[in-house]
């Protein structure tokens, strides 16, 4: 992270991820469920893989969107904000050449009284190792 708090160097990209899920704090949510959108930066050294071409060089797209597939699609939690932490952890769990995350959860159709295009949270965070 540079002297403004903003991340620097490689990473990947996930963006625009749509899934059904039961978080929520209402009984409804938790009921019917609903879509969540999540868009994910992964911050880790490219260079080698950019060099080589060879995929067991880098971390895999379709690795990371599975692991979170499986936590939108799992068990419930009331909050965004612990669904999110979950992906992190699980992230960070499964791919320790990642050292930092940025994401991004909302829920695309919330019962708000109001016209928004979604509502949710973003966080960032850093592997063990970084901290």
């Amino acid at each position: 992270m540079d002297k403004d708090g903003a991340y620097k160097g490689d990473k990947l990209i996930l963006q625009g991820l749509l899934f059904h899920g039961f978080h929520g704090v209402f009984e409804e949510e938790r009921k019917l469920g609903q879509k969540f959108l999540v868009d994910l930066d992964a911050w880790l050294d490219l260079k080698r893989a950019g060099k080589s071409d060879n995929l067991e060089d880098t971390v895999s797209y379709a690795e990371i969107y599975s692991l979170i597939k499986e936590v939108i699609e799992g068990p419930p939690h009331s909050l965004l904000e612990s669904v999110a932490d979950s992906i992190a952890s699980s992230i960070f769990s499964k791919f320790p050449q990642i050292h930092s995350l940025r994401i991004r959860l909302s829920k695309p159709h919330v019962a708000v009284l109001g016209i928004v295009d979604c509502l949710g949270v973003e966080i960032y965070r850093t592997s063990k190792s970084e901290e």
